[in-house]
């Protein structure tokens, strides 16, 4: 690499933003999206920083202190699982003939209403709308 000066510079520092969430009163598919992957980065930098790290420290018997950290499988389980998951259930209803938003989200109720990061209040309801508790908040 080089910096400004054209001279070569070997050490640097990269950085990756994975808590780069934005919270706004409301979201879109979009933004649904940039969460999913933000999700999806977190949960990587989990199974590789501290997963598989403190497997690796146990199986060579390495004297060291248990980190605890977040687990966000479950929302990834919620946005992306097969039949049952917000993606899975958005293309199922976008094969619909004459398919309507109230209907979509009436799916969305019925199928992750127990899911513990899906809510849906009396208010979002009826307006159509759903919230996902995750990393960063709902």
């Amino acid at each position: 690499s080089r910096n400004l000066t054209g001279m070569s510079n070997n050490a640097y520092i990269g950085v990756l933003d994975i808590f780069g969430f934005e919270s706004f009163q409301i979201n879109n598919f979009e933004q649904l999206c940039i969460n999913y992957t933000n999700e999806a980065l977190q949960q990587q930098f989990n199974k590789y920083v501290f997963k598989l790290e403190q497997q690796e420290y146990e199986k060579e018997g390495i004297l060291w202190k248990y980190i605890s950290f977040p687990d966000n499988q479950d929302v990834l389980d919620l946005i992306d699982a097969k039949h049952i998951g917000l993606l899975a259930i958005l293309d199922e209803q976008c094969m619909v003939a004459q398919g309507r938003e109230g209907q979509l989200a009436g799916t969305f109720y019925n199928k992750c209403s127990k899911h513990v990061r899906f809510v849906a209040s009396s208010t979002q309801r009826v307006n159509h709308k759903f919230s996902i508790d995750h990393y960063a908040g709902l």
